[in-house]
């Protein structure tokens, strides 16, 4: 048996179940419904104005929480960079410790805290606080992003940061540069893998969820991934929601390019 027969399960199961399944979300998306001819109808439908907002309010939620991951991230993972080594992994442990509970939990606990009737509503009723709840809101569907996806920025940032050779560091501020300039022209730079990374490792989930945006958004605040998920679960309509599933993965292909391009040697991956 030679070396390369052992590939044979991960190539069976990547054609079965990536391949396979990405040529049929091809044949309907460009495909008629009705008739089944061949059509750009279910990839063009983007255009039109219910799906073209729903595209650019999912973008605008990505972005701002890709923002607010990136923000909370990166200090974040600086201060475990600085801790000790002993501390490091328990601290690590702590903080994707949720993550081993489901996704659809983690967001109804949200919701069982920020609705109406719930945690903060009676807590602040016992203060004598009026409390209105966010949820139904864009803020409780980028919170809910923020606290689902936070890990997977912490965790490339924190990759790279340990990676760095802290004499480089001290050769810096022994030829006279002062902390800040120290971050911006040396850690920030060598950094940057991560952060691309880390970006689109935010960015891509965020803006295909429809999860978050069911739960938090109270079906009040319609997305991309809402669209797709409706058209393929209540429509019945596969042929429409492969071609608009087809435009989320051209943002994944343009994503996936940019990692390779500033991250060539896979520095910023931690998985």
């Amino acid at each position: 048996m030679t070396k390369k027969s052992f590939a044979f399960p991960y190539l069976f199961w990547m054609i079965a179940f990536t391949v396979i399944p990405l040529l049929l979300i091809a044949v309907y998306g460009f495909t008629d419904r009705s008739s089944g001819a061949f059509t750009l109808s279910n990839f063009l439908a983007i255009s039109t104005k219910e799906h073209w907002s729903a595209l650019l309010l999912s973008l605008k939620l990505s972005l701002i929480s890709t923002a607010v991951c990136l923000l909370l991230a990166y200090p974040l993972a600086m201060i475990l960079k600085k801790t000790g080594t002993s501390r490091t992994g328990f601290i690590v442990f702590l903080f994707i410790l949720p993550m081993w509970m489901n996704f659809l939990l983690r967001t109804y606990a949200w919701l069982n805290l920020l609705d109406d009737g719930g945690i903060l509503d009676r807590f602040f009723g016992l203060l004598g606080i009026d409390y209105r709840s966010p949820i139904g809101t864009t803020s409780a569907i980028v919170l809910g992003m923020v606290y689902n996806y936070l890990p997977f920025m912490v965790l490339p940032l924190f990759n790279v940061l340990s990676k760095i050779d802290e004499n480089v560091v001290n050769a810096a501020r022994d030829l006279g540069a002062n902390s800040v300039q120290t971050f911006f022209r040396i850690i920030l730079p060598l950094s940057f893998p991560g952060i691309v990374s880390g970006i689109t490792m935010v960015f891509v989930p965020a803006l295909t969820t429809f999860a978050i945006s069911d739960i938090l958004g109270a079906r009040k605040v319609l997305l991309i991934g809402n669209i797709i998920e409706q058209e393929f679960s209540t429509a019945s309509n596969w042929n429409l929601g492969s071609g608009l599933s087809m435009v989320l993965m051209i943002f994944i292909l343009i994503s996936m390019a940019i990692l390779n391009h500033y991250d060539k040697n896979g520095e910023g991956n931690a998985f």
